[in-house]
């Protein structure tokens, strides 16, 4: 018997202390784009309030064990989505997540997605259609500052946001709006040429030197919707990956691969 044909779409999920979100965005995750099958991949990175136990509780736990993860088996949602959940045994920060999901994807076309709510899943449909039906693009960037309603939120972050976009662009030769934003979507063969080394938040620089320097994938950016959270309500980056963001642009323009 031939195995089963990849799926569609894999979603990389990196969560932390997402208890209160947890449930409602694997409901809106699965579905999104209808008609495509999906598997989704969450790595639970050290979670401490309660998502852990609320993951264990949601999915059988298998005998697959590998390095410092624990993985879970497989669940399926519907016959169009797959859930496989993976668990970090300490908290190892979103780019060891990111690596995680991505050794485990087994989609055309990958997307990264926080476990929050910030971000909406609905704005995959014009990403997935730039790269899947109209094949026009290898990569979609989904940037908060282009024409989409989003929340007003802290002017130092959106300052940050716009400078570090901006040196990436002088130093990449690029034109992206917001290289920080969650949402990267990109063919198996962009993630294939891929090698993320970094562990935080550099994750989001790393990958995009990564994919503009060699300049042989196509870039497209589109506006998305953003309903971001405050401090209180659980944001997590703060002015530290700012800062760390400033030195990143540097370091992997020289040294993408490091």
């Amino acid at each position: 018997m031939s195995p089963p044909p990849p799926p569609d779409i894999s979603i990389l999920m990196p969560v932390y202390n997402e208890i209160g979100t947890i449930a409602a965005i694997l409901a809106i995750v699965k579905a999104s784009l209808p008609g495509r099958t999906k598997e989704i991949i969450v790595v639970d990175d050290g979670s401490s309030d309660g998502t852990r136990a609320w993951l264990t509780d949601h999915f059988s736990v298998s005998d697959e064990t590998g390095g410092p993860d624990v993985t879970l088996a497989a669940n399926v949602m519907s016959e169009e989505c797959l859930v496989r959940v993976i668990f970090h045994s300490t908290n190892r920060g979103k780019g060891a997540a990111i690596q995680t999901a991505m050794r485990s994807a087994s989609g055309a076309v990958l997307v990264m997605q926080d476990a929050d709510l910030e971000y909406d899943p609905d704005d995959w449909n014009v990403m997935y259609n730039l790269i899947a039906v109209k094949r026009v693009a290898d990569v979609v960037y989904g940037s908060r500052f282009y024409g989409k309603p989003h929340r007003s939120l802290y002017f130092h972050h959106y300052l940050a946001n716009r400078l570090i976009s901006v040196i990436f662009n002088i130093l990449c030769n690029q034109t992206l709006t917001d290289i920080e934003t969650c949402y990267k979507m990109f063919t198996r063969e962009v993630r294939n040429s891929l090698n993320i080394t970094a562990d935080d938040f550099g994750l989001e620089v790393q990958i995009s030197c990564q994919i503009a320097l060699p300049q042989q994938w196509r870039i497209y950016e589109v506006g998305i919707h953003y309903y971001g959270r405050t401090y209180l309500e659980g944001k997590k980056i703060n002015w530290r990956d700012g800062l760390k963001a400033l030195w990143y642009l540097f370091y992997y323009r020289i040294k993408p691969g490091n």
